[in-house]
């Protein structure tokens, strides 16, 4: 299993530390494991530095490195908590924002946290005179709602101009909290001058994760496809990849680049739940009951309360294809994807590693 972040040439400024958000994240763990190994020093939020079981990947990553590592206590809806983290800082990457789709409050538990914990963090970068830029973790999801935005978008395709017009708080609530923290950043950042906002726009983040227990979205939904919840198959609806390495890089890229600004859609392919899963089939498929089939529209439609999916969703959006347009990740951030495969294959032999779960009988 491949545990580094290909740095390449990047231009990785050392002489002032870094603040990483979030940085027990997926996502962060990476972007954070990435700087320690270039040899800097990392201004680490999180909500508990106590907590050493969240922490403990940091502190491994940090004591394997020559970089150094300080962990701060901050909350996203607390006022101020990211000021004594970002002292000092250049760059500030805000990757903390709350990803789950099943929540109880939509506004309470996706959009306010991400909303108003975006806000915090850029209106202290305005009152720390050291920042110079923030990398904020975006997602496709600010850029496509469901099939009615690509619908909308010239030849189907998405690039860095596309914006999710569809997503509510009862429609797809995770879409609509990083759209509108999203462009709660472009408008903070566009009422001043002294630092640059670029944002990196992933798709659904799948590979290695740092953490020995990982609590992704991403790999809450491999449990599924390995569990037995979808052996007689999965609905086809589109999603577009990437490897967690190569969005660390692009985040690290947007950080350091001279040139680097503006929105960056970032996905390796775009494919379905059940092309993902035929992948594994070779490696796997005599023991675990993988989905290897989709499920006819209507059928999906009809029991989609049963497999925690809204009808709705489904309707718009089983049979539509997702495309997306890569050529700045690629060109002005240098980003180099390796196959979702790869990505899938060691994503599953950390889960059963970590978690052992049982084979088909």
């Amino acid at each position: 299993m491949d545990l580094q972040v290909d740095l390449g040439d990047l231009p990785v400024d050392t002489s002032a530390p870094i603040l990483v958000t979030g940085a027990t994240g997926y996502v962060a763990g990476w972007i954070v494991k990435a700087l320690l190994d270039a040899g800097a020093t990392v201004h680490a939020a999180v909500r508990d530095p106590g907590d050493t079981a969240k922490v403990r990947h940091l502190a491994e990553a940090a004591d394997a490195s020559p970089g150094t590592l300080r962990l701060f206590a901050s909350d996203l809806m607390r006022e101020g908590s990211y000021r004594e983290a970002m002292r000092g800082c250049r760059i500030v990457v805000h990757t903390a924002s709350p990803f789950t789709r099943t929540v109880r409050d939509p506004r309470r538990d996706l959009v306010d946290p991400a909303v108003h914990g975006t806000r915090n963090v850029l209106r202290t970068a305005n009152d720390v005179e050291t920042v110079e830029r923030v990398v904020l973790t975006s997602s496709v999801a600010a850029m496509i709602g469901d099939a009615s935005d690509i619908l909308r978008v010239p030849g189907r395709t998405l690039t860095e101009e596309s914006w999710n017009t569809t997503s509510s708080l009862t429609r797809e609530p995770y879409s609509f909290s990083k759209t509108l923290a999203e462009k709660e950043a472009w408008r903070i950042a566009e009422a001043q001058d002294r630092w640059r906002l670029v944002t990196v726009n992933p798709g659904l983040v799948i590979g290695p994760a740092l953490n020995a227990d990982p609590t992704s979205e991403s790999f809450t939904i491999l449990r599924q496809m390995i569990g037995g919840e979808a052996r007689f198959g999965a609905p086809r609806v589109a999603v577009a990849v990437v490897d967690v390495r190569e969005v660390a890089y692009a985040h690290l890229a947007a950080a350091f680049l001279p040139e680097a600004r503006g929105r960056h859609l970032v996905v390796a392919e775009s494919t379905d739940i059940v092309d993902l899963a035929r992948r594994l089939l070779p490696a796997y498929g005599t023991r675990y009951p993988l989905p290897r089939r989709a499920v006819p529209k209507p059928l999906a439609v009809a029991f989609a309360p049963a497999a925690g999916l809204e009808r709705g969703y489904l309707r718009r959006n089983i049979g539509f294809a997702l495309r997306g347009d890569t050529t700045k990740s690629r060109k002005l951030l240098g980003v180099r994807y390796r196959p979702a495969q790869h990505s899938m294959e060691e994503m599953l032999d950390q889960l059963i590693r970590a978690e052992a779960p049982k084979p088909r009988s």
